[in-house]
C-alpha cells in the first residue's frame, strides 16, 4: 500500500500526463512524420518521466523536460530508421540489377512452392541459397544449431523438389530459388 507521498506523486503525474500526452504526440508527429509511431513515443517519453518522477517534478520547467525527451526517442527513431534504409539499399546495391532472360513462371512457381513450406524450411533454404549465407550465419539469423539449418535446409530442397515436380539436381532448384529473389512470404 502507498504512502500519502506516493499517492500525491502518482496524483500529480496523473494530472501531468492527462495534461501533456496529446501535445507530445502531436510533437512526436511533427518530428518523425510518423502519425502511428507518434502515440507509442510519446507513451515512451512519460514512462520515462514516471521513473525519474521526483527529479522532473522538482525541475523548473518539467514540460520542457518532457518535450527533450520525445525529441530525444523520435532523433533516435530516425536514426535507427536511416541505418535501416541504408543496409536495404546496400543490399540491393550489391544484386544484379537485371536477369538475363527471367524465367518468370518458374520464378512464379518456385515462390509458390515456397510459401508452401514450413517457416523454418523455408526460412533456411532461402537463407543458404538466396542470400548466401553459410550454415553458420544462418544458424545465427534464426537462432538454431548449424544441424539443424544442415537438416531444414536439405528437408526443403527436397520438398521444393517434389512440390515442383522435377528431379532437377539441388543446383538449380539454388538457381531458381535465387533468381525469385528470396520473397518468401506467407504461410508460417
Amino acid at each position: 500500500m502507498g504512502t500519502v507521498v506516493d499517492d500525491a506523486a502518482s496524483a500529480e503525474f496523473h494530472a501531468f500526463f492527462e495534461r501533456h500526452y496529446a501535445e507530445l504526440s502531436r510533437l512526436a508527429q511533427l518530428l518523425t512524420g510518423e502519425p502511428d509511431a507518434a502515440d507509442d513515443l510519446a507513451a515512451d517519453a512519460l514512462l520515462a518521466l514516471w521513473h525519474r518522477w521526483d527529479r522532473v517534478r522538482a525541475a523548473d520547467h518539467p514540460t520542457a523536460y518532457a518535450r527533450g525527451v520525445v525529441a530525444n526517442l523520435a532523433r533516435t527513431r530516425i536514426r535507427t530508421a536511416v541505418r535501416e534504409r541504408r543496409r536495404v539499399a546496400l543490399f540491393w546495391s550489391q544484386r544484379e540489377e537485371r536477369t538475363e532472360n527471367p524465367d518468370v513462371a518458374g520464378v512464379v512457381d518456385v515462390r509458390e512452392a515456397l510459401r508452401r513450406l514450413p517457416f523454418r524450411k523455408r526460412a533456411c533454404v532461402v537463407l543458404r541459397h538466396s542470400f548466401d549465407l553459410s550454415e553458420r550465419d544462418t544458424a545465427l539469423a534464426l537462432g538454431v544449431s548449424v544441424g539443424t539449418v544442415k537438416s531444414q535446409t536439405s528437408k526443403g530442397v527436397a520438398e521444393l523438389q517434389r512440390l515442383l515436380g522435377t528431379r532437377a539436381a539441388p543446383r538449380q532448384v539454388h538457381a531458381a530459388i535465387a533468381r525469385s529473389g528470396g520473397a518468401a512470404g506467407g504461410n508460417r
